[in-house]
């Protein structure tokens, strides 16, 4: 039996909520639907790597049941999206049942990246959701030794967050340096300083060969032969759109669901938002974003054109964020590991650093400074000259 229609919402996270807020602030009045593959309310996912691993929070919910209550929006849970039939416009969901839509917004998110060589062991996780941070954190009151495999924001996060649990921690990146790929070695060396300091073993420009132990993991070999004992590993190498889902459905694929400039997908009545989708650049390339603010911009835009109305025209500067020990680091503009780096700030644990792009400035990275960050957005979004940022 189909039941359902109006609009659609794939997805149980931020974009999911946020998109059913959007459309009821922009007057909507038809059916709202999430469906989700959680057993929890839309929650906020930024938090499971660290206050709620570190068991300073247990409730991340975005809104309560009584908000889309009030807001009269079905929230379905337990049951995710299975496929999708764009031309008789239902969704199939993994309990068997049919729900139709007027309209489909994918908000399905990430999942995370496995390492498949790795035998079945208690102790090794990833983390991407509620219930795995939990797990993580019943395991990790009882650990001594951990590996972290992987130094990008999630694995440094775990890192920071296992450290101030009293782990010992061993943090593992096949790249020069944490967060090398995304902001660049020079930078990178300043946030493994960080978190030296506070006594992680940070291994660079080396890779993990295998996992070994009886039944639960006990140590981790790497590609050097060196051995590490273990109580726990995580496995913090990366995410990918969760789109497995869509296959066979016609909607184009590409490293998320490909969309234009809009949140429009390739097939009628079908639309994308948040880490999921891949939004076409003013530049007229393919730019998928997994950052929490980009969200709100989306659904700026995303609802109103759904609607018939008009979109803001603001342009917004990307901005993202990550919490590790007391240092706050964050990233206004859209910076590249292989930009000029101007490190005009660095007191040996805070820093700051512009980056220049053909004379201009496109970025600015900042730890433990948040003030002299956001002054530097206008710049930006102004597509300033470097020299005056440096000035």
């Amino acid at each position: 039996m189909t039941t359902s229609g109006g609009i659609v919402i794939v997805g149980g996270g931020l974009a999911a909520s946020r998109t059913a807020e959007q459309l009821r602030r922009s007057e909507y009045t038809g059916p709202v639907t999430i469906v989700s593959d959680e057993d929890h309310l839309p929650y906020d996912r930024p938090p499971l790597s660290k206050e709620v691993l570190r068991s300073e929070t247990d409730d991340v919910t975005l809104k309560p049941a009584e908000f889309y209550a009030e807001n009269d929006i079905t929230v379905r849970l337990g049951s995710g999206a299975r496929s999708v039939d764009t031309a008789a416009q239902t969704l199939t969901l993994a309990d068997g049942s049919e729900v139709g839509y007027d309209e489909l917004i994918i908000a399905t998110g990430l999942v995370p990246k496995r390492i498949p060589s790795f035998p079945d062991l208690e102790g090794i996780h990833v983390l991407r959701n509620y219930d795995e941070s939990v797990a993580l954190r019943k395991q990790a009151g009882s650990a001594r030794r951990a590996v972290v495999i992987g130094a990008g924001f999630i694995g440094c996060e775990v890192a920071a967050s296992l450290r101030k649990l009293g782990v010992e921690v061993t943090l593992v990146e096949p790249q020069p340096a944490p967060l090398a790929s995304v902001l660049g070695e020079q930078i990178g060396e300043l946030v493994a300083r960080v978190h030296r300091a506070e006594g992680v073993d940070v291994r660079c420009g080396v890779g993990v060969a295998e996992v070994r132990g009886a039944g639960r993991v006990e140590t981790v070999v790497l590609g050097d032969d060196t051995v590490l004992e273990a109580d726990l590993v995580v496995v913090g190498i990366g995410s990918r759109p969760a789109t497995g889902w869509l296959e066979g459905s016609g909607i184009e694929v590409d490293n998320g669901v490909v969309c234009d400039n809009r949140g429009r997908a390739s097939a009628p009545h079908v639309w994308a938002i948040g880490d999921v989708a891949s939004w076409r650049h003013d530049t007229g390339h393919q730019v998928r974003v997994e950052h929490w603010s980009n969200v709100a911009d989306q659904a700026r835009v995303l609802v109103p054109t759904m609607l018939g109305q008009e979109p803001p025209t603001a342009v917004s500067v990307p901005y993202f964020w990550s919490d590790q020990y007391d240092v706050k680091i964050q990233c206004l503009g859209e910076p590249q590991a292989d930009d000029t780096v101007h490190v005009v700030e660095d007191d040996g644990r805070k820093f700051l650093a512009f980056y220049e792009r053909d004379g201009v400035v496109v970025g600015v990275v900042g730890g433990g400074m948040p003030g002299k960050v956001m002054k530097v957005r206008a710049k930006i979004a102004a597509g300033a000259p470097i020299a005056d940022v440096l000035g």
